[in-house]
């Protein structure tokens, strides 16, 4: 009986190294360095039965203590209705694989085209596509647009107000890319807009992207970047945490060509980082030079309502080294996610999402510099996170684990930034506080 999913037999091994020509697995990796070899057995544990294997796990997770979170910096614990993960689990979503055969994947090409429509209506932008793998990989996507769509220019500038983090992966784009990257550092926790706007004045930018919330978790004010970016013909670039714009001026509103982020706080449970989803939406004009696919609503031959991928020129298995980006597989079961949360939430509850966000990070911003042993880094309007500095920091970061709670996001020497959703409690953020006292 074949087991396909069994390890290859002695005699597999023989066979397909006879094809290749290769004597035995030794000669086949003799080009790697020795001291890169393991030279033992692996440590695999022996077979366990079901019953064996679930008493492992159990007493593995007996060990694991959830800690209340605080913690923000770009994955917020927000809540998430409990029949997102039953319809995710439903057999006509199961695959999160973009679909080529339409006639078979409809219910995939209907959540993928339910949630371009709910992104691109939330950002204010006019399409969106479901193909980025996370935030960061999202705002370097746009950055790649700025310059393919500029085409004789390769200057883009990004503020420094950005999540470490971010940052990294659009410098490592820009790096194999060719692409030179102006920083604009922070000035007060903001970004420094005569500073942006001075760099425009050299007629070479192709783009400038900036962040709404910004790292510190600040609210930045964008007002006549748009115009001053498309009078010398540069693009702008909003990248904003996705719950937020359930509240705050959307990237469209602001006058942006295209609006990324991470759309982890649409309902996604943090599980230890990942997978996420990053989002891309675009004005039309721009779509030609937007990564990844695009499903479209059409009909049937029978005149029935039905869904297609339209667009998916840019990618590498059809343009091959003329592709824009290498990014074409859909964050399928993530988008699902997303175009149920908000389809349950709505415009409504969203915004109660963030009302009570705000609320209660004020209430604890307030409360926790009350003390005396804290005090604001920034004096500038948030929205549910803040960056505090505070006395002995350290200290209280680890009196705050062995009680249960994790505190924040350590920033430097002595500041923690901390976040509130909705999910916090008046007694959860008390308790933070006395810990403080």
């Amino acid at each position: 009986m074949q087991h396909k999913y069994f390890p290859h037999t002695s005699e597999d091994l023989r066979q397909m190294l006879e094809v290749i020509g290769v004597n035995s697995l030794d000669e086949l990796y003799a080009e790697v360095p020795e001291e890169l070899k393991l030279h033992r057995e692996l440590d695999i544990p022996g077979a366990q039965s079901e019953l064996e294997v679930r008493r492992t796990v159990g007493r593995l997770a007996a060990d694991v203590k959830p800690l209340v979170c605080f913690a923000g910096a770009g994955a917020y614990d927000h809540y998430q209705p409990s029949v997102v993960p039953y319809i995710t689990a439903r057999s006509e979503f199961s695959t999160s694989y973009t679909p080529y055969q339409a006639e078979i994947s409809q219910g995939t090409l209907q959540y993928i085209f339910e949630y371009q429509s709910l992104m691109a209506e939330l950002t204010g932008m006019d399409i969106s596509n479901a193909s980025m793998y996370d935030g960061a990989t999202a705002t370097a996507e746009a950055m790649m647009m700025c310059v393919h769509s500029a085409r004789k220019k390769n200057v883009v500038v990004v503020s420094q107000t950005f999540a470490e983090e971010v940052l990294r992966v659009v410098r490592t784009y820009a790096h194999f890319h060719g692409v030179d990257l102006v920083e604009v550092p922070a000035k007060n926790g903001l970004t420094d807009l005569e500073a942006v706007k001075e760099r425009l004045g050299a007629g070479d930018v192709a783009g400038v992207i900036v962040a709404q919330p910004n790292r510190n978790g600040l609210i930045e004010d964008f007002a006549g970047l748009a115009d001053a970016c498309h009078a010398v013909k540069a693009l702008f670039v909003v990248n904003t945490v996705a719950s937020a714009l359930g509240a705050l001026r959307t990237p469209g509103e602001w006058g942006a060509d295209i609006a990324c982020g991470d759309a982890q706080s649409l309902g996604f449970p943090l599980s230890y980082g990942g997978p996420y989803c990053g989002y891309l939406c675009v004005k039309r004009e721009h779509v030609r030079k937007m990564p990844g696919r695009l499903v479209g609503a059409t009909v049937d031959a029978d005149g029935k309502r039905c869904f297609v991928l339209t667009m998916q020129a840019r990618e590498q298995h059809i343009r091959r080294e003329k592709a824009t980006s290498n990014i074409c597989t859909a964050q399928g079961i993530m988008c699902l996610y997303v175009a149920l949360y908000l389809s349950l939430m709505g415009n409504k509850g969203l915004r109660e999402v963030n009302e009570q966000s705000y609320a209660k990070a004020h209430y604890l911003c307030d409360a926790l510099v009350r003390t005396g042993k804290a005090e604001r880094v920034y004096d500038a309007p948030f929205l549910n996170e803040f960056l505090l500095r505070i006395a002995d920091r350290d200290a209280f970061f680890r009196r705050a684990l062995e009680a249960g709670l994790l505190p924040g996001v350590k920033v430097g020497d002595d500041q923690l930034l901390i976040a509130v959703t909705e999910k916090r409690t008046r007694e959860e953020m008390d308790a933070l506080v006395q810990l403080l006292k």
